[in-house]
């Protein structure tokens, strides 16, 4: 089986977001998950109808005259391969979503802590926001990103005054408390 082999992909449970809410597009984009981030290496699923559109041409034009300083790289492939053998192997998407109600749950408890003014959760990702200081929007996300790092050895993404979580799919139920756990001591400090 290829990465490239429709069978292959069935097993993803939840890969894409499409396929949480039942779209079917006309083409779908991936890139890093496809190699839990090991190698470069990206691609485009496209409907059998698009491809069939690019098809058309003379049969001395290829058909889609473009290039990538990775296309194809064996390294990117071999990785990729091995990655959708663990996403499968280990149910590692069916993982994903039987931990979605404990990150819920978990930080959803946040709501009480210091300048937390919102929280949305979607499968295995979090968005806090945080009241911004006035005339100074993002810094309290950047202290919420610094004393994260530095002082809990948590690590959180901040954009401006959100933090964003995304815990890996092999995490556990405790990793997800301690995560929450830590996140709290952090809000308790900023200022």
């Amino acid at each position: 089986m290829t990465a490239a082999d429709p069978e292959r992909w069935k097993f993803c449970g939840h890969a894409f977001a499409a396929e949480r809410y039942g779209v079917v597009p006309d083409m779908i984009c991936f890139a890093k998950g496809v190699t839990n981030g090991a190698a470069p290496l990206g691609g485009v699923l496209v409907q059998g109808r698009i491809h069939e559109a690019f098809m058309q041409g003379p049969e001395h034009v290829p058909e889609l005259a473009h290039g990538f300083t990775y296309s194809g790289h064996p390294l990117g492939v071999a990785a990729a391969n091995a990655s959708l053998d663990l996403y499968r192997d280990e149910g590692l998407f069916e993982r994903g979503r039987a931990l979605e109600p404990v990150l819920a749950d978990a930080v959803h408890a946040l709501k009480d802590a210091p300048y937390v003014v919102d929280i949305r959760t979607i499968g295995v990702a979090a968005g806090i926001d945080l009241a911004p200081i006035h005339a100074s929007p993002g810094l309290r996300g950047a202290r919420a990103f610094d004393l994260a790092f530095f002082e809990e050895d948590l690590v959180v993404r901040a954009t401006g005054d959100t933090i964003a979580l995304a815990p890996a799919l092999i995490a556990t139920e405790s990793d997800i408390a301690s995560i929450a756990e830590r996140l709290r001591r952090v809000l308790s400090r900023l200022g």
